[in-house]
């Protein structure tokens, strides 16, 4: 199985080629606008867009017979992403163009890129790296999208087609315990500490809280201007936490590819909703709904795929509460092990850090999913009876 994998690369463009490509990102964002606006929003069919909007689109905004139809794609795949979140698609930006073999294409041997404007055809030279020309070397890509950013640079992001290498076969596993006091706790003891990363959220939430006041506030070009730094903070938000996300995926996925290691992780899918019914404060709130497990966990599969690391998910259950030297877990169920940061098995006495406990359960369960062998999980207390069981077995008359 193939994996799609997305390589960003600058463009070296003379000021006549970048006329040419403001010029059709201009069209193209306004075709997106004008078909958005101008069609039903529940049609999210791509070759019905096209039947309808095709001939108009050319006409209106002079595109290319392929970039016109990549106007109907781009439409119907944000209104299907919009339908899944329950929220109509506003508005497009003019920044982007969206590519596909027929309009683009890639040359190795001068490391150069053809793209189509509203002018013709022209090519671009790469101002790459070696990162880049490795992950480009020997590939065939099919699709791409031209972006323009706030410097005004122009860029590519080429997708590629890979095949990763094949899954290390292994009986040792690095439990992953994902939480907000530590983002990530490891098995083998390594943790990243959450609190820089609280204090940002808490920086940015009390300047969102100031200037939501002012933008409803004061004259018109002052809303404009706290409407736009809202944005601005928005993204910086966004990108701080994906950086986050990233160095510890990388981090982890490195050490189990270099002690040859499976990774194990909770499937946490649905855990926002089941916290968001307990009663807590609104800061607590906020902290919670803004925690991007997901996103890390995403990062680690795509990391795992490419480094050859196998993954595998765990149920969630108990991994809290039980000793990963005993598996004993606390006989009354109001009560718990743990407390806090601080797990005290009262069973075998084993005392430690809680996260790093619930990252060795992980392991343990990990273990077993990723190399099945049985019943390979069991207590002493049950251990001991089957031993007494088929010691002295049952006589039956």
């Amino acid at each position: 199985m193939s994996q799609v994998l997305t390589i960003s690369c600058k463009l070296k463009v003379s000021p006549s080629q970048a006329a040419k490509l403001d010029a059709t990102m201009e069209a193209f964002g306004q075709a997106l606008n004008w078909v958005n606006q101008n069609t039903h929003e529940k049609i999210a069919n791509a070759v019905k867009l096209q039947s309808l909007c095709y001939h108009e689109i050319r006409a209106r905004f002079g595109l290319s017979s392929n970039l016109a139809q990549q106007v109907c794609r781009r439409v119907a795949g944000a209104r299907k992403v919009a339908k899944q979140k329950n929220r109509p698609v506003k508005e497009f930006k003019s920044s982007f163009v969206t590519y596909d073999t027929r309009i683009f294409s890639f040359r190795q041997k001068d490391w150069t890129v053809s793209l189509t404007t509203v002018e013709g055809r022209e090519r671009f030279e790469l101002a790459i790296g070696n990162y880049q020309r490795g992950m480009l070397a020997g590939s065939n890509p099919k699709a791409a999208t031209l972006i323009k950013r706030k410097d005004g640079s122009y860029y590519i992001q080429i997708c590629v087609e890979k095949k990763p290498p094949k899954q290390q076969d292994t009986d040792k596993v690095i439990g992953v315990d994902l939480g907000r006091t530590d983002i990530a706790h490891t098995s083998e003891g390594d943790n990243w500490n959450g609190q820089q990363l609280n204090k940002v959220r808490d920086h940015y939430s009390r300047l969102r809280a100031v200037l939501q006041r002012k933008a409803s506030k004061g004259t018109r070009s002052s809303r404009r201007r706290c409407r736009e730094l809202l944005q601005r903070l928005s993204g910086k938000e966004r990108r701080f936490q994906a950086w986050v996300n990233h160095r510890i995926s990388k981090a982890i996925v490195s050490r189990a590819k270099a002690t040859n290691s499976a990774i194990a992780l909770e499937d946490l899918t649905g855990i926002r909703e089941r916290v968001n019914q307990q009663p807590r404060s609104k800061v607590e709130r906020r902290r919670a709904n803004s925690w991007a497990f997901y996103q890390l966990r995403q990062f680690l599969e795509y990391k795992a795929r490419v480094a050859g690391v196998s993954l595998v998910l765990v149920p969630p259950a108990y991994t809290s509460q039980t000793c990963h030297k005993c598996l004993h877990i606390h006989p009354d169920p109001a009560q718990s092990y743990r407390s806090g940061k601080s797990f005290k098995c009262g069973h075998c006495g084993w005392e430690g850090d809680a996260d790093l406990n619930g990252a060795n359960v992980i392991a343990l369960l990990g273990a077993v999913v990723n190399q099945p062998r049985g019943p390979g999980l069991f207590c002493s207390l049950v251990e001991q009876n089957r031993l007494r069981a088929t010691e002295s077995p049952l006589r039956t008359a």
